[in-house]
């Protein structure tokens, strides 16, 4: 398995969670786990995701869902499982 963490924080609007899981699938990135919350107004989800079967290159998909995120009105970050632990530890 070759684990990605993708981030979205912004504004809450109607279909965030629909238009980064259809880029996703449409990608053969399956979600493992999703975790979303939304504090007065503010949306933020954390995903963890497989990316071994993608037929999106990494570094490829990185720049699609920054660009998607512009597109959507938020931000939108992608990591290697590796890179984000190491970033994130204490």
């Amino acid at each position: 398995m070759n684990k990605a963490i993708i981030t979205v924080v912004g504004q809450d609007t109607v279909g965030i969670i629909a238009r980064v899981c259809t880029y996703l699938s449409d990608r053969k990135v399956n979600v493992l786990d999703i975790s979303q919350t939304i504090i007065d107004g503010f949306f933020n989800m954390m995903m963890i995701v497989d990316v071994a079967n993608a037929e999106t290159e990494f570094g490829a998909m990185v720049d699609d869902l920054e660009a998607l995120g512009d597109e959507i009105g938020v931000r939108i970050r992608c990591q290697k499982e590796e890179i984000f632990t190491k970033m994130h530890r204490v």
